[in-house]
Formats: C-alpha cells, structure tokens, sequence
C-alpha cells in the first residue's frame, strides 16, 4: 500500500511539475515544409515558432487534417 503511495505521488509531481513543450528539430521541419508550395518560407515560419516557443512566448500552431 505505501508504495502504491509512494509511485502515485511521483506521478502527480513528475506531471505537475514536466509543463515543458518540445519543438520540432530541424529535420523535422524540413520534412513538414516539403509538402508545402514555399518550401522556404514555410521553415523560416516554423523555427521563428520555435524560437518563440522556447523563449516561453504563446504561438498558434495550425493543425492539418492527416489523409486516411
């Protein structure tokens, strides 16, 4: 019972306490941007979001439907 306890209470400070986000790394973002028409613009927006991101600002993320 009291490691019960003891492993849920690590699980309530592990998920209170982990509100960091993780961005995209570049190859990533290259791999999005290649569906894209401006291939170029579409990374230069995503590692300004990025940047942003890590700098603790708010960004909007557009999400697209995935193709079943």
């Amino acid at each position: 019972m009291k490691l019960v306890l003891n492993f849920s209470l690590f699980l309530l400070a592990f998920f209170s306490f982990s509100n960091e986000s993780l961005s995209l790394t570049d190859y990533q973002i290259k791999r999005f941007c290649a569906k894209e028409k401006r291939i170029s613009l579409c990374i230069k927006n995503l590692r300004e979001k990025r940047s942003d991101l890590q700098k603790g600002k708010l960004i909007e993320i557009p999400v697209t439907p995935s193709k079943q």
